[in-house]
């Protein structure tokens, strides 16, 4: 292959990285690793290509293992919390009063779910709940203390 389709794919490998997708920084590295071997074939034009496939493999796994890790966690630590998947800890009105154990109907996030009074005390019908976490398609809540 030549130096410049090296380059190419390393350009287009970093640039998917940064500005397509979210491949948590493994394409970086890999783009980094077709740039130098486009470099290598660009200094040595003799060299087989046999030879710029497996200097790429090599370099693709050696700076992948290596490298991401630290960096990545460095570049990531002013970062905002990662996003929380699911309602789990967010707090809600119940719209009926709700014993230890009993469920009720309710809207949340534009949705109708079952709510059910996962602790040991009852829940005021207008109180706030926190949802403890979700099973199958029920909010299992608790009391907001």
């Amino acid at each position: 292959m030549t130096w410049w389709a090296w380059a190419i794919a390393g350009a287009i490998l970093l640039g998917a990285e940064l500005g397509v997708i979210d491949a948590q920084f493994y394409l970086v590295f890999v783009g980094v690793s077709a740039l130098i071997t486009g470099g290598v074939a660009l200094l040595i034009p003799s060299i087989p290509t046999w030879a710029e496939w497996a200097l790429f493999a090599a370099l693709a796994i050696l700076t992948v293992s290596t490298f991401r890790r630290a960096i990545y966690d460095r570049l990531r630590q002013g970062a905002p919390n990662p996003v929380r998947h699911g309602p789990a800890g967010e707090v809600l009105t119940l719209p009926t009063r709700l014993e230890p154990g009993e469920s009720c109907q309710l809207e949340y996030r534009g949705s109708y779910w079952t709510a059910t009074n996962g602790s040991d005390a009852p829940v005021e019908a207008g109180a706030r709940a926190r949802i403890a976490r979700v099973h199958g398609l029920a909010l299992i809540v608790e009391p907001d203390a």
